[in-house]
């Protein structure tokens, strides 16, 4: 895990599992295509979510609708950066139509305003309006359970989102604004909600649905037991 934060484009660049490994060979082939005179600039989004984007955040928001509490791995007071899809597609947009040596190059981009973990998904919660709370419970346990569950294929969730969730993970979006002219509009708080309203307007169309994309709920397999408890 990274030793401070927030993360530059400069800093060395660290992968959780075989996705954040994949990720870091791809960006090594479009520096390699940079290198020989192509434009192809590189953007680092953190974790996104809003309209049409679920995955492991439709866990939270069916917890929240059904009036139960969520649980959070560790103490909940690290620092978790999200991104609207709106900004990531306004971002993407600059690259496309901004001046090819001004776009060329690396950058962070993510929500200017977040809290802690358990502030900004307690909003989610407190929109809900059933009263219900984060509850926060020890990571160590918690992530050698769900280590033995996914290897026996009983829950959803995987190394890269339970070996990150209790840890800090901001970046820098300094040069973003600097260079692209990156504003982000929605804070942490403001895409969890608006991610959920959406999902709350499709619910019908989530019906007897799941898979593992991000476009449609998870299947929650044991977890929907543990949600019993909250």
């Amino acid at each position: 895990m990274p030793d401070h934060h927030p993360i530059y484009e400069t800093d060395d660049i660290i992968g959780v599992g075989d996705y954040g490994q994949a990720k870091i060979e791809a960006e090594a082939v479009c520096s390699e295509y940079r290198a020989k005179g192509l434009c192809v600039p590189v953007l680092r989004p953190k974790s996104f979510i809003g309209p049409e984007r679920l995955g492991v955040f439709a866990l939270l928001y069916d917890w929240a609708n059904d009036g139960r509490g969520f649980p959070l791995l560790g103490n909940g007071r690290n620092r978790y950066q999200l991104l609207d899809v709106e900004d990531l597609c306004d971002a993407i947009w600059a690259c496309l139509t901004l001046p090819c040596d001004q776009v060329n190059d690396v950058f962070n981009i993510g929500a200017a305003e977040f809290d802690t973990m358990k502030n900004d998904f307690q909003a989610v919660l407190d929109y809900a309006g059933h009263g219900k709370k984060i509850r926060c419970i020890p990571a160590g346990p918690a992530v050698a359970m769900l280590k033995l569950l996914e290897k026996l294929k009983l829950s959803p969730l995987y190394k890269w989102v339970y070996d990150t969730a209790s840890t800090d993970s901001f970046v820098s979006i300094e040069k973003a604004q600097a260079v692209l002219g990156f504003a982000p509009k929605y804070s942490n708080k403001d895409a969890l909600i608006r991610n959920y309203k959406w999902y709350l307007d499709n619910l019908s169309s989530f019906a007897n649905t799941s898979g593992i994309s991000h476009r449609v709920p998870w299947s929650q397999g044991i977890l929907r037991i543990a949600k019993k408890f909250f």
